[in-house]
This record gives structure tokens, sequence and C-alpha cells, in this order.
């Protein structure tokens, strides 16, 4: 068992279709981290800011709020909260200096064990 299946970390999961939402987080919780979904970032904003999450998983392509904005919005409070995106935009989307990590769309369990491994700091994942 590597280190980062032996850590469990508290995630949020953001994204404007629920199927894709689920799944990540089915995924995720596969791998016995705590998982919570939703489909809207203002929602998001909310609910990070009501808990304490660990790493951040986000769309880009959301109606109101894109992943990016999101992003900036998170780390406005909370610079060094890890944020992933995950999205079918991935080659076409800009840097952006509140995101870690893109990720394409479609994506298999261990491209997410990969970004977690790559954003976390190590202490996290070996607690």
């Amino acid at each position: 068992m590597t280190s980062i299946e032996a850590s469990k970390l508290r995630i949020l999961v953001v994204d404007d279709e629920p199927a894709v939402g689920n799944t990540v987080k089915m995924l995720l919780e596969f791998d016995g981290h705590e998982v919570e979904t939703t489909n809207s970032s203002q929602e998001a904003l909310g609910l990070f800011e009501s808990g304490r999450f660990d790493l951040v998983f986000t769309d880009f392509a959301m109606p109101g709020m894109n992943g990016h904005q999101l992003a900036a919005a998170i780390k406005a409070g909370a610079p060094e909260q890890p944020i992933v995106m995950v999205t079918g935009h991935a080659g076409t989307l800009l840097p952006s200096p509140d995101v870690d990590l893109v990720i394409g769309k479609p994506f298999l369990l261990e491209d997410l064990r990969e970004a977690i491994a790559r954003v976390m700091p190590e202490e996290s994942l070996t607690a």
C-alpha cells in the first residue's frame, strides 16, 4: 500500500455534470477518501468556507463561475489550498496561477491518484 492509499483525505469535488462528479467521488472513495460533491461553484465556496478540505477537484466549464474563477476565489482566502482541475479542455486551457494541476477527461483512478501525489504536501500523505 502506498502512502497515498494509506492517507485518507477530505476532498471537495465540483462539477456541473452530476454523473462526472459522482464518478470522481466513487473513484476517490474507493481509496478511502472522504468526498463531498456539488454541481455549483457558488455552493462549493459555501462548502469550502464551512468545512476543511485537504484538496479540491473542479471542472473548468461550469455556468456562472468557471473553474479558474472558483480556484481564484478559494486561493484568495486559502493560498496554500491544492486545487486540481479535471476538464475536457485540458489541451486548450491557459495556465492559471490558482490551479496546481490540470488533468483531462476522460480519466482513470490512476490519474486521480497521480494528481493527489503531485499536488499534496508530502507530510499530508503520510498522516
